[in-house]
């Protein structure tokens, strides 16, 4: 690696480090990270840091912490949601976060079997009628074109492009 390379990685411009900051992350001006996003295996657990942080924050716009699909992470995990929040708030790292979710979770799983619901997660659609009225509604509101909105991954997604000022 060339002195000028390595310098520039290791001392970013201000400019670039500035421009978001996962720590405090402030949902009244960008998403949180993509449910996609994994930490330890788990998809959504990144997002759901986001949230609580923001929501910690007073900072979380239109996201809920504790919503559907978290308690969906929270039931799989065992995690209590209360007891996360109170690690969020003490300004645990996601390295801590994810500490506290492996010690905590009831019961443990085996890196195999978070992969196995991540993908199960990852692919999860809308199937009771008033779930899929409220994504049709959603879906037919932000990109009634588009095909490809299946899963409830694709349709967060979608719904934070669009929040921010994306045209589908």
């Amino acid at each position: 690696m060339s002195d000028t390379v390595k310098t520039a990685y290791q001392n970013p411009p201000a400019a670039q480090t500035a421009a978001l900051n996962l720590s405090a992350p402030n949902l009244t001006r960008h998403p949180p990270r993509s449910p996609r996003t994994r930490l330890g295996g788990y998809v959504h657990l990144p997002r759901l840091i986001d949230k609580a942080r923001a929501a910690a924050a007073g900072v979380n716009g239109d996201y809920h912490y504790n919503c559907p699909i978290d308690q969906r992470f929270f039931a799989y995990s065992g995690v209590n949601p209360e007891l996360f929040m109170t690690q969020v708030k003490a300004g645990k790292t996601d390295s801590e976060l994810l500490a506290y979710v492996q010690e905590n979770a009831q019961p443990k799983r085996h890196p195999a079997e978070i992969a196995a619901w991540s993908l199960w997660f990852e692919q999860l659609t809308a199937t009771p009628p008033d779930a899929r009225a409220f994504f049709n509604d959603v879906h037919r509101k932000n990109a009634p074109q588009r095909d490809d909105i299946a899963t409830w991954f694709d349709w967060l997604e979608l719904d934070d492009y669009v929040t921010f000022g994306g045209k589908p």
